[in-house]
């Protein structure tokens, strides 16, 4: 444990969720990850870490790698202002200790808030990308397209190993799901399928409901597969089955440099909001 000013450093436990609840509910400073796990459910994981006053928790910080290559920063909060800055320098310092973030781990956040971007600027991290919405609400069912013959069925539990191994040849390292990752989005999905062609899952999609609609929050063809019309055919099945439920609109993010994505999606109907989130990444020179 380290101290500084009646402050001190440690690893979060179980009976710190009554404490860590109110910072994140109460609170203003508070940067949660768009995550299908909440902020308390990490907690066991390293690092995440509280500070601590006269027994009381004024911050935390978890970032824990998930996969293990990559780690997001999952929660920020603090409860003053006036010691923003000195909680935030504190807790990083000891995570990315605990981190050594290197060729082997990426470290990451999406900031919404301008506060927290700002924080990250000054700890060595640039934004590298960013995440634009896009939004189906036309009612209009896009055309079939010809695609191998493929089956798109349910997902189910069973389907996670070769869905993770998927995903993991389809997207960058910094966006890959780990299979426990991937299990969580299963068990919240409003709708989740899969392709398959030649006794092979070469397609998955997950997504939620909102209100109102849903969320298409993981969409993805095996890249030996890309270009053959199924991530169209997994789409449009996925706008029958919402429609068929009453959803008025579906909203998808994407990643802005990211041009075949956003052009599968605007071929569905999809059009870009205008809004888009920051992604940040610690690259220290």
């Amino acid at each position: 444990m380290v101290a500084k000013l009646n402050l001190s450093i440690r690893s979060a436990n179980i009976d710190d969720q009554r404490q860590l609840a109110n910072l994140i509910h109460f609170e203003t400073l508070v940067h949660r990850h768009l995550d299908w796990r909440p902020p308390l459910e990490w907690i066991g994981s390293e690092p995440y870490l509280v500070l601590e006053k006269d027994n009381n928790l004024v911050a935390a910080l978890a970032c824990p790698p998930d996969p293990p290559s990559v780690a997001w920063i999952r929660l920020f909060v603090a409860q003053e202002e006036k010691n923003l800055v000195e909680s935030w320098s504190l807790l990083w310092s000891r995570a990315l200790a605990q981190l050594s973030p290197g060729p082997n781990i990426q470290v990451a956040a999406i900031p919404l808030q301008l506060w927290f971007q700002r924080l990250l600027k000054v700890s060595q991290f640039q934004e590298v990308n960013k995440v634009v919405i896009m939004l189906w609400d036309s009612g209009t069912i896009p055309p079939s397209q010809p695609s191998p013959e493929i089956s798109i069925r349910p997902m189910s539990i069973d389907d996670l190993p070769a869905v993770e191994d998927l995903d993991r040849s389809a997207f960058g390292s910094l966006w890959h799901n780990s299979q426990t990752s991937l299990e969580h989005a299963f068990r919240q999905a409003a709708v989740a399928t899969v392709a398959d062609f030649d006794g092979h899952t070469v397609g998955y999609q997950i997504s939620t409901t909102l209100q109102m609609g849903g969320h298409l929050a993981r969409l993805a063809t095996h890249p030996q597969h890309q270009n053959k019309g199924i991530g169209y055919a997994l789409l449009r099945d996925l706008l029958v089955q919402f429609k068929q439920r009453g959803a008025l609109r579906i909203t998808v993010n994407t990643q802005e440099d990211n041009p075949a994505s956003i052009s599968l999606y605007e071929k569905a109907g999809f059009t870009l909001t205008g809004e888009t989130y920051p992604v940040f990444q610690y690259l220290p020179n």
